[in-house]
């Protein structure tokens, strides 16, 4: 087996053909010329050949001396680009960033986040899935680098962050019967039938549990995977729907909704960002989970609805 040598000496040797000058490489090393003259008479030990021969104040490199500079510029570019790797520049971004959560966020906060990353990272690519409960105990296992979820605790075995926190309300039609009352009565709420959305996780679990409580139940007469769906449903059916209530007010203008405090106590839901631990420290993804929390913070309350559904 060849015998090991420093990278040290690599680098010294790279400087001295490059300066062909002991005082010269030893100034950039921030050495001294006996120091640079030591590793030297290492270097010809090591690769048993001169290196450099005296021509006057100048060094001349040897044949072995010609083959061993392009080879250890060829190292030393290498090197450079690995130690780049952890600084990270956006606008050289050329990977893929996965995100997951509700149909919601898809449709109306997805595009403001892939909007904002490639005015600094145009190279980047964009892709969405649908989140499912489940994921939560495979998102080691799953191509996703973000997700967002309404959990009342944030899961201990992944990384996240606090998005916001609202109650649920409910949602009508602005035609609906019960659009003029200022607050429901629980006979209200039970009288008209009810949509339920299924796709991106648990929305209203809660009033179930909270109706057995009384012995009640409400009448759900359509579920459907996406909020859009749900939206045209109450736009043509007298339907009540129970929702967050930050969805319920940044889309109430253009899809003609109106909504009403419970008419029992809720409680409060908590969004998160969530991340396998994975990717904690990678600094790409460090920057992107950064640009989507600030935008999904500033939507829990200021996202309008952009088009009808």
């Amino acid at each position: 087996m060849p015998e090991r040598i420093n990278l040290n000496l690599l680098h010294t040797l790279l400087i001295l053909l490059e300066e062909r000058h002991v005082s010269r490489c030893a100034a950039r090393l921030h050495l001294t010329q006996s120091a640079v003259s030591r590793q030297l008479a290492q270097l010809r030990d090591h690769f048993q050949d001169p290196l450099f021969v005296r021509n006057g104040n100048q060094l001349v490199t040897t044949p072995k001396a010609d083959t061993l500079h392009q080879q250890l510029n060829t190292l030393f570019n290498d090197v450079g680009k690995i130690v780049e790797q952890t600084q990270f520049i956006p606008a050289r971004w050329q990977g893929e960033c996965v995100f997951s959560s509700s149909d919601y966020v898809a449709q109306y906060i997805f595009p403001d986040i892939v909007s904002a990353i490639r005015k600094q990272a145009p190279e980047g690519r964009f892709s969405y899935t649908l989140w499912h409960q489940e994921y939560l105990d495979k998102l080691g296992d799953k191509q996703i680098q973000l997700a967002s979820t309404m959990l009342q605790e944030a899961p201990t075995h992944l990384s996240s962050a606090l998005i916001g926190e609202d109650k649920a309300v409910c949602v009508m039609h602005e035609r609906h019967p019960l659009a003029h009352l200022d607050n429901l009565s629980l006979e209200n709420f039970l009288h008209y039938p009810h949509i339920r959305i299924s796709g991106g996780g648990d929305k209203d679990s809660f009033v179930d549990r909270h109706l057995q409580g009384l012995q009640r139940s409400r009448h759900i007469a359509a579920t459907v995977p996406f909020f859009s769906s749900a939206f045209t449903l109450l736009a043509h059916e007298q339907y009540l729907l129970t929702i967050p209530h930050h969805i319920a007010h940044n889309l109430k203008s253009t899809c003609q909704l109106t909504f009403k405090p419970m008419p029992f106590e809720v409680p409060t839901h908590r969004y998160w960002l969530l991340w396998h631990p994975k990717y904690e420290h990678d600094p790409a993804h460090v920057w992107l989970r950064e640009q989507a929390l600030s935008i999904m913070r500033d939507s829990m309350y200021s996202v309008s609805c952009r088009s009808s559904v």
